[in-house]
């Protein structure tokens, strides 16, 4: 297994002071910071030039940490999240203990329990959900690699993380909203 020690720590040191990161999920490079400060979510709204209506997702690490962040999860949830073929982000209503400016005007939230290691145990580090949007301005494409993403997002960022910077990237997760009224919507595939 690889030592994410040094990279853990560093891209802590900046979570912690409000600074947002550029790091590697599950699916695509992520820009992030700490889900449950404001002005490190306004910083990434601003560095992709994304309208504030448009909301951004945030990464738990698992099951456990998603019931401290969602008031009330749908059973189905866990279903859904255990026999999904690929990364999975869920629109769930009524986030709890999130920054404001990160709950969609309809009191929603798009959590995705993680399954890369690097991520995992930086988020179980900081004892947060992670801000995770893609590495592009708002509008343009998400980059492949991290050799495409564009050098105004590399500029904006308080850290980059140094892993997996040769691996193309897979596409970005699916995304279903469930409701607590037991609607099922698929977003995206």
């Amino acid at each position: 297994m690889t030592d994410y020690t040094e990279e853990i720590n560093n891209a802590l040191t900046v979570l912690k002071r409000g600074g947002i990161i550029l790091y590697p999920t599950d699916t695509v490079w992520g820009i992030g910071c700490d889900a449950t400060n404001a002005d490190a979510i306004d910083k990434i709204y601003k560095l992709k030039q994304r309208s504030e209506e448009k909301a951004l997702i945030c990464l738990v690490s698992d099951f456990k940490m998603l019931n401290q962040y969602v008031e009330d999860v749908p059973e189905v949830a866990y279903d859904i999240l255990k026999y999904a073929a690929q990364p999975t982000t869920i629109i769930y209503d009524k986030p709890i203990r999130v920054a404001e400016n990160l709950v969609g005007e309809d009191d929603t939230l798009g959590i995705r329990v993680t399954k890369d290691k690097f991520c995992q145990m930086l988020i179980r580090k900081m004892k947060k959900p992670l801000v995770s949007t893609s590495a592009n301005i708002s509008g343009q494409p998400t980059p492949e690699s991290f050799h495409q993403i564009a050098p105004e997002i590399l500029k904006g960022v308080d850290y980059v993380v140094n892993l997996q910077q040769s691996k193309k990237t897979s596409k970005p997760s699916a995304i279903i909203k469930l409701s607590n009224d037991g609607k099922v919507q698929v977003i995206r595939k």
